[in-house]
């Protein structure tokens, strides 16, 4: 262990720094907690072998998570947290097998460690954090792989495979740049032995609850993909695609990350090409899928810092092209640090607006939303304890007969979820919704009176109630545009059978 700390003590300082910075601000923002957070808890009380848009690992591992360490902000994130520093401790070492010297695991975790495309990420929990984390250790498998050719490595790849199946199915555009890699490759001899089909069978099997899930549930997750390609990510395209890739990881580390690709395919790593297919076979199927989002490209973009890293230590090997080496590292650290605020909530709101404004960063939308003062990864933490409050006054203002026959109705899972959230603190009803999982876990009771509905026309509501009216308006400044000035509906006299209304509730995106 000595050892490993004393030659590795600048790639753990970088991570080390990366998690306390995390750790200290998730124990003092004045930020709340953010829509997929509370999302993934209400998941975690319904847990299954699959969800309309994930698969459970994430889930699971939250469940158990929220039973040792509770739900508070801090405990939450302990784990993300974690996750990025082991990334930035992994990319170090896979720097080293790599050949690299210090320059270029300084570099190479430098540049991962303040890409805000990578630490917006592991700010809240989602299964993005895993996701990136287990892509890395794939590749670092890998590479072991290839220098030791110890067939055992092939069952673990799998495994590894299999859980990331089962975190987010964008681990199977790895698998399939792995196959084609090992087949345009000298690996292919391996194909002649069972290990690799071996792996591929314990991969299918760990995915297999998902799969069989999906076909119990008429393919919802098909569903939703095909409608969120359509429509939620409509506004993506090829050329979105690159430009949020060179701003998601800081257009100062664009030659590194270039020459990322030029390392894996270059004659003097030719071993590596496995993985340099692999990373184009990704490429290439973000690309033709046209919607894809920039940060679908995350857990690809650590294993090419460090190939990169290594091409600019060897064309800085010379002494006095190695000060400019270390002014560029320099310029990657202050520009880094610079950004930081775009990427973390680390400054109060009205100095992050200020803040913002002062660098020309406008707020943006990967969903074709509409903006205010804040970027969408921000804005999503404010307003969900407002809300449940202002629609807690509308609800105990029923009479006791009433408040035994009432539900709330939510137009997404974010409203839905900050209802449920803290519905045992307001001692309010079941929060649904017809919004993605939340369709599939039901409307909760048979006998329904009243129906508080958060948003919507009331026109609309006429359709289904005898009566509607509007008891509250809920605002927050600093919230997503269309979930501020949110009407809060009181509805009675329902025209239609519960259950036929819920029929036409159901969207998923």
């Amino acid at each position: 262990m000595k050892n490993f700390v004393k030659n590795n003590l600048y790639i753990l300082t970088i991570s080390l720094f990366n998690l306390f910075l995390h750790l200290y601000n998730n124990a003092f923002t004045s930020y709340g907690y953010f829509r997929d957070e509370l999302y993934y808890i209400a998941c975690s009380d319904h847990l299954a072998t699959g969800y309309v848009d994930q698969p459970p690992f994430s889930i699971f591992v939250l469940s158990v998570n929220r039973l040792l360490f509770g739900d508070s902000l801090f405990a939450l994130r302990i784990l993300p947290s974690i996750a990025n520093a082991l990334i930035i401790l992994l990319t170090g070492i896979i720097v080293k097998k790599f050949g690299g010297k210090t320059f270029a695991q300084l570099v190479a975790c430098t540049a991962v460690g303040f890409a805000p495309g990578l630490l917006g990420m592991f700010g809240f929990y989602s299964m993005n954090a895993f996701d990136i984390l287990l892509w890395l250790l794939v590749f670092y498998f890998l590479i072991q792989l290839i220098e030791t050719e110890q067939p055992r490595l092939w069952i673990l790849i799998g495994v590894i495979i299999g859980i990331g199946l089962m975190t987010k199915l964008s681990m199977g555009w790895l698998a399939a740049g792995i196959v084609v890699g090992v087949v345009a490759t000298p690996m292919r001899k391996w194909l002649r032995r069972p290990f690799p089909w071996i792996a591929a069978g314990i991969s299918f099997i760990l995915f297999l609850p998902y799969i069989i899930w999906n076909f119990q549930s008429d393919l919802a997750h098909l569903e939703f993909a095909k409608n969120a390609a359509g429509v939620k990510y409509a506004s993506q395209n090829v050329a979105t695609f690159f430009s949020g890739l060179i701003m998601n990881f800081n257009p100062i580390t664009l030659p590194i990350w270039v020459a990322g690709f030029w390392f894996f395919f270059s004659r003097r790593f030719y071993t590596m090409r496995l993985i340099g297919i692999s990373i184009v076979i990704v490429l290439f199927i973000l690309i033709i899928n046209v919607h894809s989002k920039p940060e679908y490209f995350n857990p690809v973009m650590p294993i090419l810092f460090a190939g990169g890293a290594i091409i600019w230590e060897k064309i800085l090997r010379r002494p006095w092209l190695r000060i400019i080496g270390y002014i560029y590292l320099a310029i990657i650290g202050i520009s880094g640090l610079i950004i930081l605020p775009m990427a973390i909530d680390l400054l109060p709101v009205e100095t992050f607006i200020h803040y913002s404004r002062t660098l020309g960063v406008i707020p943006k939308s990967s969903e074709g939303k509409e903006m205010a003062s804040l970027p969408s990864h921000f804005a999503d933490r404010f307003g969900w304890n407002e809300l449940a409050q202002n629609v807690s006054l509308v609800y105990h203002s029923l009479s006791d007969n009433e408040k035994a026959e009432c539900v709330i109705y939510a137009q997404n899972y974010g409203e839905a979820s900050a209802i449920n959230f803290f519905r045992k603190k307001l001692d309010l009803p079941l929060g649904i919704s017809g919004h993605n999982s939340y369709w599939t876990w039901g409307y909760g009771k048979k006998e329904v009176a009243v129906v508080i509905i958060i948003g919507g026309e009331k026109e609309n509501h006429l359709r289904v109630f005898e009566s509607v009216e509007q008891e509250l308006e809920h605002t927050n400044q600093y919230a997503m545009p269309y979930e501020n000035k949110l009407p809060i509906y009181m509805c009675r006299g329902i025209k239609i059978p519960l259950e036929k209304v819920w029929i036409f509730t159901k969207h998923y995106d």
